[in-house]
């Protein structure tokens, strides 16, 4: 057998008998999808919706979910493959942290200094720390399934960042539940329910993604 048709024959035997992008799409949409039945079923949104939908404070929870939400599931896919490692931007994450800082930096003008407490503390911070992770475990689940296929140069870390994208994903529909709507309770008690899956995320990511 001549070298170059030792070539073809190795390249075919180790196609991808899937695309893994397709796979991807698929294991994302079916993590929502799953979310979406367990949140409607269980816990659903709060009686309020449609009050609460025409302010601001309400609707700002879910520019800061979505907003982290596509950019950590796009990068935990690009961390799988060292060929789009480059393309792994990290400081695209801190997009929302800085709406979320400007968004409670206007709280803090808008409110009166007594009430900065009250805000912060809310009344759901047991159900926020509870639920963000409990929701976030189906998605995490799948994407590290998912991304053993890959082949990530940092397990850690990308199982760290399928934890953040899964702690989003389950952020936004616990904020349809939630009462608590000012930034001064988002930036204090929904980072520290998504740090939670992020630390499992890592963890799993050095347990299962390692190769």
């Amino acid at each position: 057998m001549k070298t170059d048709q030792l070539i073809k024959a190795l390249a075919a035997d180790n196609a991808p008998r899937r695309s893994f992008l397709r796979a991807f799409v698929y294991t994302t949409a079916s993590a929502v999808a799953f979310d979406a039945i367990i949140f409607f079923a269980a816990i659903g949104p709060r009686p309020d919706i449609a009050v609460a939908a025409e302010t601001w404070r309400f609707l700002f929870k879910f520019v800061v979910t979505l907003s982290l939400a596509v950019p950590a599931t796009t990068l935990a896919y690009r961390l799988t493959a060292p060929a789009m490692w480059g393309l792994g931007r990290l400081g695209i994450l801190v997009v929302p942290l800085f709406l979320l800082l400007a968004a409670t930096a206007f709280e803090l003008d808008l409110v009166p200094s007594s009430l900065w407490m009250v805000r912060l503390i809310g009344s759901n911070s047991v159900n926020c720390m509870t639920l963000i992770p409990l929701l976030a475990l189906a998605p995490l689940t799948c994407f590290l399934v998912l991304l053993r296929d890959g082949a990530p140069r940092d397990s850690g870390l990308t199982g760290a960042v399928a934890g953040l994208a899964a702690s989003a994903i389950a952020a936004t529909f616990y904020a349809l539940n939630c009462f608590d709507d000012s930034p001064l309770f988002v930036i204090t008690w929904y980072p520290l329910a998504m740090s939670i899956v992020v630390a499992a995320g890592y963890l799993g990511g050095r347990c299962f993604l390692t190769w």
